[in-house]
């Protein structure tokens, strides 16, 4: 799905404890050991940028002078200091408080936070060799300091005698939320658990951290290893010319002169897959793509994510929750899987049953053709194109020419300067991570700087599948310190040969449109805890306001201001704007199948009740089956590579996009009820939605935008399910 956020992977063991702040040893002999340790190696590192301000244009990090060998000494340091700011707290002699213990806690952790930011980031979108060695050195060390801030007795006295007095401190909502989301950490962190109880759970926290690590090294490999070489132009017939281009560009990046190279990346196998006329090549790069980390051999992650599976079963078990889904479901806006699975039970049938259509459609194209075979998977992109050609009189290469990078980004940010006001400024002299990044000053309607903006556009080998935000520094006011975000989106478009324009397929724009929804949610965050920054709201409800952006994308009045034919300006014509839309229910039998199989998938592995280790190949078999998928449409994540879930924070919450998706369409009726640029209601959506962060509970925060709660019935009627 399009917008996953990389925050979650942080928040796993690294910035969810450096942002809400926590690290401890309750002895006042540990601290003068943490006080020593964190001065011993700031000492030792005297031209570490970690350890000072970076001096840079709004302090963005300095990527110029940050080298691998920085990070380890940072994190090592910052989790010394994060020891001692806590400590501190711990063992204060004056009674608890919500400023000396709640607040105290949110106010530390300044220099893991740094550190964190940096390399997360850059783990996700310009990895290499030593940075995922430090990965795996750090990952044990950081879910040591968390369990330990958790399963500090002392500290968490303190933390439950203030929760006790809760409704009589007279807290605003922030406030009280805080206190909640900090007493519910604890108790979640294993704080009630005996002695020996305490012991377990950091032992398995420590071994899911080192499997999360490694499925996500054994897929990127993986996905790396594959080329489809093709050394005979016969054997590129149907494709267009930019995606032979841009094969050849790889060839020759790999090695090849002379050829074309197609990967398993979606932006190489999807035009490759909808276009190519070879079936027995579509065949093979689909396989190689669907049995990723499933080849027994040295990047296998079958057992890798049985193992994740049963220990996140035995944690939950030992936390006192029926299954891993009951654990983390808590603290979703959907409460329970019970509820996911009605949900998802509810839209299924509908989906299935149009899915199981458009194989019929497809296979009445086949036989027209003459040609003697069954649909399968890797013919289904080829087929749809070809039926939405016929049909509409429409593929998206039509809209390439109209959905340049260029082109798209202004039509992203009119679009927001129309909704809230803002405006930006491109600089080309500002510290970047990599030379494609790019940098924009963003500055609110009343002209003050209120964020810089990164973006991360094109695929590249050290960069992981899939678009997301993050925020390398995030929005708060505490403490008397006023910090601005610094917010990046990073995609994987295809890389344009040399001289030409980067030209975007329509899905590809909205991706765009997408993505900047969730920078927006942390751009325009106003908040005063750090912890409740921005897109720092339920899994289920984070991908909501980006959902939300993706309508302007398709809206007349803003085609009309970007949509524009990148050689001779014209914009894109009216006729095509129709069929866009005529053809945008097309095929949604299969989008809403594929990503509700693997959904159905992710709750099946987290609902187990057993701590046992499962064969990884045969219970998704069974799920499966037990969906009663047909064999035409494969989940859009099988097991193996399913790094959302087995290397990243979806766990459980893979169904966040539909959940996501109700709310986004539901809310998205108010702005055509009243006007898309209505700003009386633009006003209230980034008053109670995109400003507000995780500071009030999600559910009433929508309420007060909409004045109701969101129905299921316009999602429906978007995807031609009704």
């Amino acid at each position: 799905m399009k917008g996953l956020t990389l925050k979650p992977l942080v928040a796993s063991i690294t910035l969810a404890m450096a942002l809400t702040a926590c690290s401890s040893t309750t002895t006042q002999e540990n601290q003068q050991v943490a006080n020593s340790q964190a001065s011993d190696i700031k000492a030792q590192h005297t031209q570490n940028p970690f350890f000072s301000d970076y001096g840079t244009f709004f302090e963005i990090p300095d990527f110029d002078r940050i080298q691998d060998e920085h990070y380890l000494p940072a994190f090592k340091a910052g989790i010394a200091e994060l020891q001692q700011e806590i400590n501190t707290i711990a063992n204060n002699p004056q009674a608890p408080t919500f400023a000396n213990t709640i607040e105290a806690m949110e106010f530390t952790g300044d220099l893991l936070a740094r550190v964190a930011g940096v390399f997360y980031n850059l783990t996700g979108a310009n990895t290499n060799p030593q940075l995922q060695a430090i990965s795996k050195e750090v990952s044990p060390m950081l879910s040591s300091s968390r369990d330990d801030i958790f399963l500090n007795d002392k500290l968490f006295q303190r933390v439950k005698a203030v929760y006790q007095q809760k409704d009589q401190l007279n807290l605003n909502t922030a406030q009280q939320k805080l206190l909640e989301d900090t007493y519910k950490g604890f108790t979640r962190g294993g704080a009630n658990l005996n002695a020996e109880q305490k012991t377990q759970l950091r032992a398995l926290n420590e071994q899911i951290g080192k499997l999360n690590l490694e499925f996500g090294d054994n897929l990127l490999a993986e996905t790396n290893a594959f080329e489809l070489v093709i050394d005979n132009a016969a054997d590129l017939s149907g494709l267009p010319k930019d995606v032979i281009d841009t094969a050849a560009a790889t060839a020759s990046k790999r090695g090849y002169e002379g050829k074309w190279v197609f990967t398993t990346q979606r932006p190489s196998i999807t035009p490759f897959l909808t276009y190519a006329d070879n079936r027995e090549l579509r065949q093979q790069i689909y396989t190689a793509y669907i049995e990723r980390a499933n080849n027994n051999n040295a990047n296998d992650n079958k057992k890798h994510l049985a193992k994740i599976a049963s220990l996140r079963s035995e944690r939950a078990k030992l936390m006192g929750y029926e299954t891993h889904a009951h654990f983390v479901l808590e603290e979703r806006t959907a409460k329970t899987p019970e509820n996911v699975y009605e949900l998802l039970n509810k839209i299924w049938p509908a989906a299935l049953e149009q899915a199981k259509n458009e194989v019929s459609v497809m296979q009445e194209q086949i036989d027209a053709e003459g040609k003697d075979f069954k649909l399968a998977a890797w013919d289904w992109w080829y087929y749809a194109d070809k039926i939405r050609v016929a049909k509409y009189s429409f593929n998206e290469q039509q809209t390439k020419p109209y959905f340049s990078l260029e082109s798209t980004l202004k039509g992203v940010f009119y679009t927001a300067n129309r909704l809230f006001g803002i405006t930006v400024k491109e600089r080309t002299d500002l510290p970047k991570y990599h030379p494609e990044v790019r940098t924009w000053e963003v500055y609110d309607k009343d002209g003050t700087l209120m964020s810089v903006f990164m973006g991360d556009y094109f695929v590249r080998d050290s960069k992981r599948g899939g678009a997301w935000m993050n925020a390398y520094r995030q929005q708060y006011n505490m403490n008397g310190v006023e910090s601005k975000p610094i917010i990046v989106n990073v995609l994987n478009y295809p890389r344009p040969a040399e001289g030409e324009p980067a030209l975007l397929t329509f899905d590809e724009a909205s991706t765009l449109f997408h993505e900047f929804g969730h920078a927006l949610h942390g751009m325009l965050s106003d908040v005063q805890y750090r912890s409740q920054s921005g897109t720092s709201v339920p899994r289920d409800y984070v991908e909501f306001p980006s959902q939300v952006m993706e309508n302007w994308m398709t809206q007349p009045e803003v085609l009309a201001q970007f949509a524009k034919h990148y050689q001779t300006g014209e914009v894109i014509p009216q006729e095509l704007v129709e069929k866009i839309q005529a053809a945008s229910k097309f095929n949604q039998g299969f989008a809403t199948v594929e990503y509700m199989a693997a959904t159905f998938l992710d709750l099946d592995w987290h609902t187990l009740k057993d701590n046992k280790v499962h064969d990884a190949a045969q219970f998704e078999a069974k799920s499966l089956q037990n969906m009663q998928l047909i064999s035409e449409i494969a989940p859009r994540y099988r097991s193996t590579y399913f790094s959302h879930i087995f290397a990243g924070g979806y766990s459980a919450g893979y169904y966040s996009y539909i959940w996501s998706d109700i709310l986004g369409a539901d809310a998205f009726e108010a702005f055509k009820e009243n006007g898309i640029f209505d700003q009386e209601t633009a006003d209230k959506f980034r008053k109670y939605i995109l400003s507000t962060g995780g500071s009030d509970d999600p559910m009433e925060l929508y309420k007060k935008f909409r004045g109701k709660e969101a129905g299921i019935e316009p999602l429906l009627r978007s995807r031609g399910l009704l």
